[in-house]
């Protein structure tokens, strides 16, 4: 009790505080530094959403009303496929293929769990099967099957059941002469599957090659990250390849290329705004211009 009044008092200016309430003066000045106010909300988990990029703070509906698109700078946030799916289809209509294949644990393998463990533990979480989902509908009238990797599924990574999916897409999409696309984020080879990933790089590749001879259109968007695997087989192979702003995209990180080669990267390396200045992508399209660009490619390939 007396340490409150000495320290009332010394704030009120009456007498001369003693250097115990000094120092817990001190330590609530410098608490009261180290933690801004403004970006600290008490609010229910999942209420309010953060900006990584300039730290805006808003409401999560307000973010899913804005197509996820930070409403101050324009940040991309990072969405899934049914996310996707919604923005891209008319009426949020369209039908969901391939979705009884499962991944395996051929190889037994355990890193820090085993990967049947893994597998379990990551759809009881997201409630999906894998890192992709493919779904066939309508953009503007205009069929379109669109193939979608979700990141929260083992960071979006390129398994055994992604290259069946992306392969048996292309199958449909020469049976039905419609036009694929694949939305693309990835961290890269799914490492638990080792060579079983690796070979999807090729039986993807060989897939695709299917569609340009059958000339079928194939439109690849590359979004934040896309990386590894990923990039060095189909996402590069779109007749149109486009990327989302902001979105890093590459084959090694720059951490890596940095520590490899001992210099410093160019300003803006590997975001999809250099890869545009430098020829490796078409155009670059905002989330909230995503479906009326893909109508009038569809349109223009019809044509």
């Amino acid at each position: 009790m007396k340490k409150e009044e000495d320290f009332d008092a010394s704030l009120a200016g009456e007498g001369d505080p003693s250097d115990e309430v000094k120092s817990s003066w001190f330590k609530r000045m410098k608490k009261g530094i180290l933690t801004s106010t403004k970006d600290k909300k008490d609010a229910p988990e999942g209420l309010w959403s953060k900006c990584p990029s300039c730290k805006y703070t808003c409401t999560v509906s307000e973010l899913s009303e804005n197509n996820f698109v930070c409403p101050k700078c324009e940040y991309h946030h990072r969405i899934g496929s049914d996310e996707y799916f919604e923005i891209i289809f008319d009426n949020d209509e369209h039908i969901e293929l391939f979705a009884n294949i499962r991944s395996k644990d051929f190889l037994h393998f355990v890193d820090l769990k085993p990967y049947d463990k893994r597998l379990e533990e990551t759809y009881s979480k997201t409630g999906i099967h894998d890192s992709m989902t493919v779904a066939h509908g309508k953009v503007n009238g205009h069929d379109l099957v669109v193939a979608c990797m979700d990141f929260e599924f083992i960071g979006g990574s390129l398994g055994s059941v992604m290259g069946e999916k992306i392969s048996r897409g292309c199958d449909y999409c020469l049976e039905h002469n419609i036009p694929f696309m694949i939305i693309n984020k990835s961290g890269g080879a799914r490492m638990m599957e080792s060579a079983f990933s690796l070979m999807q790089l090729a039986k993807t590749s060989g897939k695709l090659s299917q569609l340009s001879d059958a000339k079928i259109p194939y439109i690849s968007l590359c979004t934040d990250p896309t990386f590894g695997g990923t990039t060095a087989s189909f996402a590069m192979l779109g007749d149109v390849i486009c990327g989302e702003p902001g979105a890093l995209i590459g084959f090694a990180g720059p951490r890596v290329i940095k520590e490899t080669i001992k210099k410093d990267l160019p300003e803006g390396f590997q975001r999809s705004e250099f890869l545009l200045e430098h020829g490796f992508l078409d155009f670059i399209v905002h989330r909230k211009e995503l479906k009326e660009k893909l109508a009038n490619l569809l349109l223009l390939f019809k044509s």
